[in-house]
């Protein structure tokens, strides 16, 4: 497989080679495809996990267990001011 990079990327994975971090150009390579596998784990597993809320949701809203949206929102609100005065933000 041949691979074509920008001049910039080309300059970053010299300078990680040339800082010792790596071995071998081919070494970055790897490291960044291993992170990005890493990235798509992460994304699929959030995503199935907010499909599997949604169903819950959509089951109790089936039985008529559902909350004013004002409420929600108010609730929302809520939690981000308690957030935000934890991290003094």
């Amino acid at each position: 497989m041949n691979i074509s990079f920008t001049p910039e990327l080309e300059q970053f994975i010299q300078s990680q080679v040339a800082s010792g971090k790596y071995a071998s150009t081919e070494k970055v390579i790897v490291a960044g495809i291993k992170l990005l596998e890493e990235r798509e784990c992460i994304y699929q597993g959030r995503f199935e996990e907010l499909q599997r809320e949604i169903m819950v949701g959509v089951e109790a809203s089936e039985r008529g267990e559902i909350i004013d949206g004002e409420t929600v929102f108010q609730q929302l609100k809520q939690k981000l001011q308690q957030r935000r005065q934890q991290t003094g933000k």
